[in-house]
């Protein structure tokens, strides 16, 4: 017996429809002639919580970590139990299995570590569903491929879970309780990838607190030459004055006085010292990764991360469109001979946009996205070959699959072919610049009219006569516009996912920047939505405006000051994404990747126990070690004082009242600790409180220190 494993019942329902002969219900599973279909619920196994390898976890303690599994151990989800036992009964049962996750790093690991749970010897091949429309489904059924050519990206997504927990689990407790050292009440979530996109948008809003805008002046000159007038840009030497470190003129004396020199009345003229048109060739858009399709998503309909995920998802299970969790922008070469249904279906679509467009199109058209040496297990995000009936689709729905049938369709235009004139004019021994643009060929950006426009407009701006090189020009007039520098933009939830994915940008050390450019950024596609949710459903940021920008709350700052720069900035977390990647190619090994996350993991616990935060406001500093507050406790003989960071600091004043009792007597010493009353070798003494910082004793008069002798 064949037994299919998928990640939910949906995805199983879609394989059991494309099996030989009836479909019989059972209780989780179904049953047909060709074998039997079953599922997880996701992750039907969950890692185990530090107290459930060992009790003593329970209670969160500086001194127990860092906590680093010595055998790591996996349980079955309580609302998974019962699925998980028919999942065992039919593996018993089965001759061979088929794996059929979701094509991606995390789905390979869902079914992988139930089967290495039940400890499983039967054969296991691996099915890869990019789309559930059945014509896919029973394609990839008759290309069953072996589950252990994808043993490398079961090894990374392995990795991933478990750096995730060594980090999660560890920073999270030790710098929690070094903020509650300090008197904050809070719990302070730390993640590989979430701090460092906090960190992104609270260093982005400090941007904003700290900009002070530059005016700064651009000089213009309009010359004819006889077949007509252009507008330049004057271009400011390197020993120019006036400019500042970034190469702006931002002195108007000086901007005044160079147009009052090119605007003399002189007989020189200038000359043109480069004429160049070259033809440009701009090719095909690619169709959409996930990340790409959430930001341009966000950006035309103000779409957050998370709604075009699960729209894509609605569509995906449709069968309307591809596996929507992917991180390519390319696909396969075979499936090139799809195009001619899929343009016919969309020509034929109730929409008439999409149907015009799709009408122009070309199948002959062989666009660049067509790579098979691009395609990792999962390709572009694009319609199937099931008809979709437009009208029936949620707004959300039609907008989304709008945006994948447009960057589809623009694969069988031409590519968009312009002349690009580049301009140069000496006069008066200053260099004077021009470019223009003349559109040859539409093309594929006929598709993106509103783009188009724009490009128009630059176009007859920049409108230039034919010339040719040392042609002589006459300066008609110059001028200077003054500019401001702009602060930088806050976040949205689609600019931030995009940060996430190109986060090379955002990299602090300039040899990882060059290095991390081609990394697939930090998160998967799946989860950086997610990420970005959790952070404001947790309070680190909140919404704010008609384009819900992200601001950073007071939490957000706590927790990015109280971390070091290995955990805030991005280049740790990209480089580990790298070696993720490389690790499901094979590059890598999970032992020396884990070896590195616990000495990581080490180094930032012992930095947390050393951290100092700052005060929670209200809170009284402890007088002795001025890194903890004074807390009210109960002990053997009633209400005392102690140091929050005890037992590193055994600090403790007495109670008055709910207050600090205010010493009787004040140790002349330290001035800090207060002289009590104790029983030694030769009688009673008076000692400081604050021992064994401060040794101060003094003999004992009656009752009171005696501070002569």
């Amino acid at each position: 017996m064949r037994l299919y494993i998928a990640e939910k019942p949906s995805m199983g329902a879609e394989i059991a429809k494309c099996l030989t002969g009836p479909v019989i219900r059972k209780d989780g599973y179904l049953e047909t002639k060709d074998g039997i279909v079953t599922w997880g619920f996701g992750h039907i196994l969950r890692q185990a919580e530090p107290e459930e390898y060992d009790e003593k976890y329970k209670r969160w303690r500086m001194e127990d970590l860092p906590i680093i599994p010595e055998k790591w151990r996996l349980l079955v989800s309580e609302s998974c139990v019962k699925q998980f036992e028919i999942v065992r009964g039919l593996i018993e049962r089965a001759d061979e299995v088929v794996h059929a996750g979701d094509p991606d790093r995390e789905g390979q690991l869902l079914i992988d570590e139930v089967l290495d749970y039940v400890e499983n010897t039967k054969p296991v091949k691996r099915i890869l569903l990019n789309a559930l429309d059945e014509k896919s489904i029973k394609k990839a059924i008759h290309s069953l491929r072996e589950n252990s050519e994808f043993l490398n990206l079961k090894q990374s997504a392995l990795a991933r879970a478990r750096a995730d927990w060594l980090i999660g689990m560890n920073l999270s407790r030790a710098y929690t309780l070094a903020a509650q050292r300090a008197g904050h009440r809070i719990v302070l979530p730390i993640g590989r990838v979430k701090t460092p996109t906090l960190a992104l948008v609270v260093r982005r809003e400090r941007e904003l607190e700290n900009f002070v805008p530059v005016d700064y002046f651009v000089i213009k000159a309009k010359f004819a030459h006889g077949n007509g007038e252009f507008m330049t840009n004057w271009k400011a030497k390197d020993e120019q004055i006036g400019l500042d470190s970034e190469g702006r003129l931002i002195d108007e004396v000086t901007a005044k006085a160079l147009v009052d020199k090119f605007q003399q009345e002189n007989n020189e003229t200038g000359v043109v010292t480069l004429y160049e048109t070259t033809e440009k060739k701009e090719s095909q858009r690619l169709p959409f990764s996930l990340s790409a399709l959430q930001v341009l998503a966000g950006k035309r309909f103000g779409f957050e991360p998370q709604l075009v995920l699960d729209t894509a998802q609605k569509l995906y299970e449709k069968k309307l469109t591809t596996y929507p969790r992917s991180d390519c922008d390319y696909l396969p070469e075979n499936q090139f001979e799809d195009a001619k249904v899929i343009l016919s279906n969309l020509a034929n679509l109730d929409q008439s946009q999409i149907a015009s467009w799709a009408n122009k199109a070309d199948s002959g058209i062989k666009s660049r996205a067509w790579n098979d040496k691009k395609i990792s297990a999962h390709h572009a995000i694009i319609p199937t070959q099931e008809r979709c009936k437009f009208s029936t689709l949620t707004e959300a729905e039609q907008k989304l699959y709008g945006l994948i049938a447009q960057a589809y369709i623009a694969q069988f235009y031409p590519q968009h072919v312009y002349l690009q004139t580049k301009v140069e004019v000496h006069y008066l021994k200053e260099r004077f610049t021009a470019s223009g643009k003349v559109i040859k060929v539409l093309g594929w950006k006929e598709l993106y009219s509103a783009a188009d426009a724009e490009e128009k407009k630059e176009d007859e701006d920049a409108l230039l006569p034919e010339m040719k090189k040392k042609d002589e020009v006459l300066c008609k007039e110059a001028f200077f516009d003054k500019k401001a520098t702009r602060p930088p933009a806050r976040f949205t939830a689609a600019t931030l996912l995009a940060g996430m994915k190109e986060i090379h940008k955002y990299v602090k050390n300039p040899e990882a920047k060059k290095k991390l450019k081609d990394v697939y950024g930090i998160g998967t596609e799946a989860t950086r939505a997610t990420i970005i949710k959790e952070l404001i459903s947790r309070g680190f940021l909140q919404n704010e405006g008609k384009k819900k920008t992200l601001i950073p709350t007071k939490a957000a700052y706590l927790l990015v000051d109280a971390l070091p720069d290995e955990m805030t900035y991005p280049d740790s977390t990209a480089v580990w994404e790298d070696h993720l990647h490389r690790m499901a190619a094979g590059d890598t090994e999970l032992k020396l990747f884990l070896a590195e996350q616990e000495s990581f993991t080490k180094a930032l616990c012992e930095k947390a126990k050393q951290m100092v935060i700052p005060i929670h406001e209200g809170q009284k500093k402890c007088p002795r070690c001025k890194q903890g507050v004074l807390q009210l406790r109960n002990g053997k003989n009633g209400a005392f004082w102690g140091c929050s960071n005890y037992p590193s600091c055994r600090a403790t004043y007495e109670d008055d009242h709910g207050s600090i009792k205010k010493p009787d007597h004040l140790c002349p010493r330290c001035k800090q600790g207060d002289l009590r009353l104790r029983n030694g070798k030769n009688g009673a003494f008076w000692g400081c409180s604050n021992y064994p910082s401060c040794r101060a004793t003094y003999n004992d008069d009656k009752g009171k220190p005696d501070f002569n002798r």
